[in-house]
């Protein structure tokens, strides 16, 4: 099925499960309420903020379904969102004499295609493995990270066991291959489980705050963060590369605030998190 195709069926299944469900009919109405609230989302929107959460399962489960078959994931956008993730990365290094990196994938589209295009940045940079701090759980994906994506190393935020090493792993993954990834723009709510560590900034006008841990291994590091985001329309990805952050200066939590704020507002209806009150409003005390 193709992309447009795709975004159809999760309108479809959408209005259907509404009918049925108070739940789900609300949980878009919210979703689409918070961002005409806070992004000035138009109606010309409404119908695709709704069903975000549909389409993000159906593209979980086709990007899912072609790598168990074995088939190269070859999905339009993608592969230009790979290559241009790698220059801008050759380019720090050249710039700023070899200093490690960090991506940071918003969490916008499909949480899978992000998994596959820092797949292919890895062989993109020709290293052997990557580390991906993750928030999924380890059953999301049937238990077959190890067999989907050998080359890239999950580090779970939930694990119940050594989650206080979590930090220092990623610490030295970033010295021993130059390059790791954190999702940046995890918002406290996300956390209530395991509260972390937060730090304010502002966002929307108001007061906020996101965690604190892309930036305290960063300094530690020497590391600049590179956010980027996907986009999906006509049935093809795009993306945008925000500019390179130095995570040893003091405004990097700000500037990385101004970019969840930007990708916010230029792509809400693509923001697999939108749809809770809060967002970025609250943190669970540690």
């Amino acid at each position: 099925m193709s992309g447009r195709g795709l975004e159809r069926l999760a309108l479809a299944v959408w209005v259907l499960r509404s009918l049925g469900s108070p739940r789900t009919r609300w949980a878009g109405r919210l979703r689409y309420e918070w961002g005409r609230d806070h992004v000035a989302l138009t109606r010309a929107h409404i119908w695709r903020t709704m069903a975000a959460g549909e389409f993000e399962r159906l593209m979980d489960r086709r990007l899912h379904a072609e790598r168990a078959a074995g088939r190269d994931v070859e999905w339009p956008g993608l592969e230009a969102a790979t290559q241009a993730l790698a220059r801008a990365i050759a380019r720090i290094r050249d710039e700023s004499g070899g200093r490690p990196v960090i991506v940071s994938p918003f969490h916008y589209v499909s949480q899978f295609a992000n998994v596959i295009v820092i797949d292919a940045l890895r062989d993109a940079l020709q290293l052997s493995e990557i580390a991906v701090v993750s928030g999924i759980a380890r059953e999301t994906y049937g238990g077959f990270e190890s067999t989907l994506m050998p080359n890239v190393r999950v580090l779970h935020t939930y694990d119940e066991v050594n989650r206080n090493a979590l930090g220092l792993r990623v610490l030295h993954a970033l010295r021993r291959n130059g390059v790791a990834v954190v999702f940046a723009d995890a918002p406290p709510y996300l956390m209530q489980r395991f509260p972390m560590e937060t730090i304010e900034v502002a966002m929307f006008g108001r007061p906020a705050r996101i965690h604190r841990g892309v930036f305290r291994i960063g300094a530690r590091a020497g590391a600049v963060l590179v956010p980027f985001h996907l986009e999906f329309a006509a049935g093809r990805f795009d993306h945008r590369i925000f500019p390179p952050i130095d995570l040893e200066q003091a405004d990097a939590p700000q500037r990385v605030a101004d970019c969840i704020e930007r990708a916010c507002i230029d792509a809400y209806p693509d923001w697999i998190l939108a749809g809770h009150p809060s967002q970025y409003g609250f943190a669970p005390l540690r």
